[in-house]
Parts: structure tokens; sequence; C-alpha cells
């Protein structure tokens, strides 16, 4: 007897499609990571999660833009994600685009001043 709950031979859902994609992202597969996660985020755009793995994992190849995007999906839904905000600052800079991302890495840094990493980007940017 099959469990009926489980999904169709090659029809995957977004939870399994994100599980393997963070596990590739985790193993350093970058590349493996985003065709699960791209696939997992067609399924479940509004999910936070899938989208930051998928930034990450587009920020690790250097698609910085692809990144920016993704972080800034984020950002729309959560304003207030410091983690977010802080890649979607990386990201806008690492595409050139230092000017837009500057109030993000400042707001992240604000969020968490206890993080020394965010005081560090937003400052080497603000000397800039």
């Amino acid at each position: 007897m099959s469990d009926s709950s489980a999904p169709p031979f090659g029809e995957e859902g977004a939870y399994e499609l994100f599980r393997r994609g963070t596990g590739l992202l985790g193993s350093g597969d970058f590349g493996a990571a985003t065709v699960s996660l791209e696939r997992a985020r067609a399924l479940e755009p509004d999910k936070s999660s899938i989208r930051e793995a998928l930034g990450r994992a587009y920020f690790s190849l250097g698609r910085f833009t692809a990144a920016a995007e993704e972080f800034a999906a984020i950002v729309d839904r959560h304003p207030v994600d410091d983690f977010a905000l802080f890649c979607l600052g990386r990201s806008l800079e690492k595409s050139g685009r230092t000017q837009e991302a500057r109030p993000h890495l400042a707001l992240a840094a604000c969020l968490r001043p206890e993080r020394a990493d965010y005081r560090a980007y937003r400052d080497r940017l603000r000397a800039a």
C-alpha cells in the first residue's frame, strides 16, 4: 500500500526541494543548490527561507544581481530582517551599486549593533 500523502514520483514539494537545496548549499555545491531552490521558489514564492537560501547560493556563485533580487523580496515582506538587509546591502555593493547598498547595511547594523561584521561593512562603505 502506498503513502497517499507522498508526492507522485518526480513531483517533489517545496519542502523537499528546499531541504535538498539547503543540503547542497551546505556542502558547497551552489550551482546544484540553485536548481532545487529555484523550483521550490516557483512553488512557494512568498517563503523567505527559500528565498534566503537561493540568495545565498546566487551570492556564492557571484550572481550578485540575482542575489539582490532574492534578498529584496524578503526585505519587502519583512523590512526589519537584519540578515536579509545585510545580504541585500552586500549583494548591491558587489553589483557596483554602492549608493543603494549603504542604507541597507546601515539599517542592519542598527538593528543588530552587536554584529561586528555588519558594522565593518557599513563603516567601509561610509568611508568609500
